[in-house]
């Protein structure tokens, strides 16, 4: 039997939906699957007349867009490794990026392109505008006669899909380098083989009921791989249509966006829905009357359901699921959605494993849990009782990196001695496979008399509070802290005064001390002028602030 390959799930779709839209820009074109492989092999022509070899690397540095996709799917097909650089990333990231992976091309947003150095990057040649494909910059005399050869060629010779094909990796070839923007400052090349897109994109096949023509949202960044598989790459060999949101998105503009495109699987980190759930649906709910109501037998029942179908509408009505992942769910907000029954679930991964490493459907997964641990997958806690004592949380399988790019002593670090990813991540399972993640090991504070103090859950606790937007819990002396950043939007509208803003801080602490054991109380409170700076994925970058 024939193994599953990128080539074989690619040009299948293509074949298939060759006539029908794949990409939309939001409030711009739509492009066919036809139209798409037209300008892939014109990309990979001028690929080709520019002397790159197998193995090469290409960067693409944007939002998401068609072009973006177009590109990454011009790179694969044809047998280059791509380089997704986040936008988010600031010029010295992006160079070190570009020199570090030895890239030869670059297509980027004209904005974005004059952050790099282009005559201090030795292995970079040519830089093209990710907007149109148009040249830039280039250390080849005749890249412009190049580029236009390449695209002249098949605007008059059309291909057709009988002749459009994928290039044919193995399984071990690293196809793509990610180079990941963490919560501990530091970027590596996470080398992603063929193997694992492959058994990401199957696994999402087979337990993600997506059909040809339904609609996609593809907001979060591509150059992550989160977005990347499951808000791209899946859903293109499916024939699904993926609209590209080219903004930074906001609660507002996703509610306006959900509503028009009406998408049928919505991906998402916690942050997003953790916005929507206090601004559209907290301020109900504390209202004096509605919570009275919640608590009477049948009355609760009607008011849960029309609350339901609201939340429902803001996302658009028409999804099957949304699917969580990137971080942990805030505990309140997830008890509330299984209350109502609302079509959630929380997956978990990480870039080094393509990202997947536990997922369950909503209506089959279990409360406070990740997920269950994917089929392709194997996992074991580092403890002596993993279904009771937190350990870190390993993994091994067909999802599994190569290792970090240039960085043997990191991929070293990485992996145990018999061959275990380490992901960082303490934990614990049940019998069936589920995962409970408890925090960071990097997090872990150890409290007074040697107990686990997991910061997560407490912030967890306050962000839930009154007027507080964000907040990070840190260790100072032996006392906790918490670090907050104020919800100055709430405050506004409902005409608070700032120069409160101390006594309500200190009356919510107060509230959050009274739920936790004594060694997890926070002891004081710091504001923070400007919102906490953080990753792709929206977890704060910690190391800046503890």
């Amino acid at each position: 039997m024939k193994r599953n390959s990128l080539a074989q799930l690619f040009a299948k779709s293509f074949h298939k939906n060759w006539d029908n839209i794949v990409f939309s820009d939001y409030e711009g074109k739509d492009v066919k699957y036809g139209e798409v492989a037209q300008t892939i092999l014109s990309l990979q022509l001028f690929y080709q007349l520019s002397g790159l070899q197998r193995g090469d690397k290409i960067a693409v540095l944007g939002r998401n867009s068609a072009n973006w996709g177009t590109i990454f799917l011009s790179a694969i097909s044809s047998g280059l490794v791509i380089v997704p650089v986040l936008p988010d990333f600031n010029k010295t990231d992006i160079n070190h990026i570009i020199r570090h992976s030895e890239s030869k091309i670059l297509i980027g947003t004209k904005s974005l392109i004059e952050l790099v150095d282009f005559d201090l990057q030795a292995d970079l040649k040519t830089i093209l505008i990710i907007e149109d494909f148009s040249l830039a910059k280039s250390k080849d005399e005749g890249a412009q006669f190049k580029l236009n050869d390449a695209f002249g060629y098949h605007k008059e010779n059309k291909p057709g899909k009988e002749n459009f094909e994928f290039f044919e990796w193995q399984p071990e070839d690293a196809c793509v380098i990610s180079y990941t923007s963490g919560t501990s400052g530091f970027t590596k090349g996470v080398l992603i083989p063929e193997r694992s897109l492959v058994s990401n994109i199957i696994f999402a096949q087979e337990h993600m009921p997506l059909k040809p023509g339904h609609k996609i949202v593809s907001f979060l960044p591509m150059a992550h791989v989160y977005g990347l598989l499951f808000e791209f790459l899946f859903p293109v060999t499916m024939g699904c249509n993926i609209t590209f949101l080219n903004k930074m998105p906001t609660p507002a503009l996703l509610t306006k966006v959900f509503d028009e495109i009406k998408p049928h699987l919505i991906l998402s980190v916690p942050l997003i829905i953790e916005k929507i759930y206090k601004k559209r649906l907290l301020p109900t709910l504390e209202k004096p009357t509605i919570k009275l109501l919640l608590k009477i037998p049948g009355i609760s029942g009607v008011l849960q359901k029309k609350i339901r179908e609201k939340l429902l509408g803001t996302f658009g009505g028409r999804f099957f699921e949304i699917v969580i992942g990137g971080a942990p769910l805030n505990t309140e907000v997830e008890q509330f959605f299984r209350k109502i029954k609302f079509p959630f679930t929380i997956g978990y991964g990480m870039t080094e494993c393509g990202p997947l490493i536990s997922y369950e459907a909503w209506n089959k997964t279990m409360p406070s849990s990740a997920g269950k641990l994917v089929d392709r997958m194997e996992v074991r806690i580092d403890s002596a009782d993993p279904y009771n004592e937190v350990g870190e949380i390993q993994v091994r399988g067909e999802n599994v990196m190569l290792g970090y790019y240039k960085n043997e002593t990191a991929t070293r670090e990485s992996f145990t001695d018999d061959g275990w990813l380490r992901t960082g991540d303490l934990g614990v399972i049940d019998k069936n496979n589920f995962i409970y993640i408890r925090g960071r090991s990097k997090n872990m504070i150890l409290g007074p008399s040697g107990q686990n103090i997991y910061p997560e859950e407490i912030e967890s606790k306050l962000t839930n509070q009154a007027y507080v937007a964000e907040c990070v819990v840190t260790e100072r002396k032996g006392k906790l802290v918490a670090l907050i950043f104020p919800d100055f939007e709430a405050l506004k509208a409902d005409h608070k005064d700032e120069s409160h803003l101390s006594e309500m801080m200190r009356e919510n602490i107060r509230k959050i001390n009274a739920e936790l054991p004594k060694y997890e109380q926070i002891s004081s409170f710091e504001f923070v002028k400007e919102e906490f700076e953080k990753t792709p994925k929206k977890n704060i970058k910690r190391f800046k602030y503890i």
